[in-house]
């Protein structure tokens, strides 16, 4: 008979009520991501408005290249250094994450400071409008990466109310500094007051987790994850170049009004976009997480993710597409009535791209790079070719529904490698450490 005090072992919660409170912890740390972005694009927009309104189109245009020339930066930073982080430390013992989340920082810092020097010299040798602005932004850059890098390890930890915090930190410290480079009243203020909030910012983050930056370590990490870094480089560069060849393949096809009514469409989804880069934040290392405790629901999960979405897109066009003349004349002004006849391949192009970063998301737990760089690349010369091809053949109109069909077919693609990878790994030993215990190797 067994009684009560010989009773050691708690009885398990059933499995629906597991379930549960596993969906809520996947709901909670999305809304945080959600929210750290909505925090990070609405930083982003106060700068560039507060410029353009101070300085005038000239100088606004000064700043786009700089601003340009950080988010390149920024992808190669996040491709070598956080990326990896992301896929092979999300959810893993703290004292494993704290090691790898301090390597990562590290790196990041070493590539905003080279890169830093890089724009620093190049300033330095243009000179006139230009050569001020790129100094400055070399001499941000080391900040705004480290930031960058925080935000990306406690998302990495489940802890997005962490990133969250510090990227509300970095708002509030660009106030005054704004201010401040307003009575200076140059491009080159603006941006080092940019650098000081981000400075702010990832001092912060190190009193919230007291991991100090491994700037050392930077050539370990990148030697040992190469496999994953290296290829997560090309997919973002190759991701952020397609856009910028199609804008001026664009423009020299239909002209620069071309550029600016597409460029109009995508500001009416501007909204859906920053959802979907806030969901990227913590999709991958969600899909790690479920890959490690539940392998079999990956791809259920994926196809939840990418479904969603594509719906809540197809959602958003719908709602654009009853909006009345006026409201979107106050939003747009002239480009309203161009960019409205975009909204319907717009608003398939970006479900498209939904859909396919749910796939993109399981690629990345499975820690398979190359398939997903044969998807990124492929995805890419679509979104190029089809923008491109579709302006040749119809203008404005054809260069979006070009772009709407690449997307589709990007989609695709980033399905079947799934499905394939998915195979894999469910074939291989229980034994084989395939994105599980790779991370030992770097501690």
């Amino acid at each position: 008979m067994t009684t009560g005090r010989e009773q050691t072992t708690a009885p398990a919660d059933p499995p629906g009520r597991t379930r549960r409170a596993a969906g809520r912890g996947i709901a909670g740390r999305l809304s945080w991501g959600l929210a750290d972005q909505a925090v990070s694009s609405m930083t982003n927009f106060a700068v560039g408005v507060f410029v353009a309104r101070s300085l005038g189109v000239t100088a606004f245009g000064v700043f786009s290249l700089a601003w340009l020339t950080y988010g390149l930066v920024l992808n190669v930073a996040r491709g070598l250094a956080t990326d990896p982080l992301m896929v092979r430390f999300s959810g893993v013992p703290e004292a494993l994450w704290r090691a790898a989340a301090a390597r990562a920082s590290g790196t990041a810092l070493v590539i905003g400071s080279s890169l830093g020097t890089v724009c620093l010299l190049v300033g330095l040798g243009v000179g006139g409008r230009i050569g001020p602005a790129f100094v400055s932004l070399g001499l941000a850059l080391p900040a705004l990466l480290l930031q960058d890098s925080r935000r990306f390890a406690f998302f990495a930890a489940g802890a997005g109310h962490k990133a969250f915090t510090n990227d509300l930190v970095q708002g509030v410290a660009l106030v005054p500094a704004m201010v401040v480079a307003a009575r200076v009243d140059t491009v080159a203020a603006f941006l080092l007051a940019w650098g000081a909030a981000a400075a702010v910012a990832a001092g912060y983050g190190f009193l919230q987790s007291g991991i100090r930056p491994r700037v050392t370590a930077a050539r370990g990490w990148l030697r040992e994850q190469r496999d994953l870094g290296t290829r997560y480089l090309a997919e973002n560069v190759s991701l952020s170049a397609a856009g910028q060849l199609r804008a001026y393949g664009l423009g020299a096809i239909a002209g620069v009004g071309a550029v600016g009514t597409v460029r109009g469409a995508e500001l009416l989804l501007g909204p859906f976009l920053a959802l979907l880069m806030g969901l990227s934040l913590v999709t991958v290392a969600e899909a790690a997480r479920v890959l490690r405790r539940a392998p079999h629901r990956l791809g259920a999960f994926c196809l939840r993710l990418g479904g969603g979405q594509a719906a809540a897109a197809l959602l958003w066009g719908g709602a654009l597409l009853l909006m009345p003349d006026r409201l979107g004349e106050l939003v747009l002004g002239d480009v309203w009535h161009s960019a409205s006849q975009l909204i319907v391949p717009a608003t398939l192009g970006v479900a498209g791209a939904g859909l396919g970063s749910g796939a993109a998301s399981g690629l990345r737990a499975l820690a398979a790079a190359r398939r997903s760089l044969r998807c990124q690349l492929f995805a890419s010369a679509c979104y190029l070719g089809g923008g491109l091809g579709g302006a040749a053949l119809a203008g404005t109109a054809g260069s979006a529904w070009g772009v709407a069909t690449a997307t589709a077919c990007g989609a695709a693609v980033w399905w079947w490698q799934l499905r394939a990878a998915l195979r894999e790994h469910h074939r291989a030993p229980v034994t084989e450490p395939q994105n599980d215990i790779p991370e030992v190797r770097t501690t």
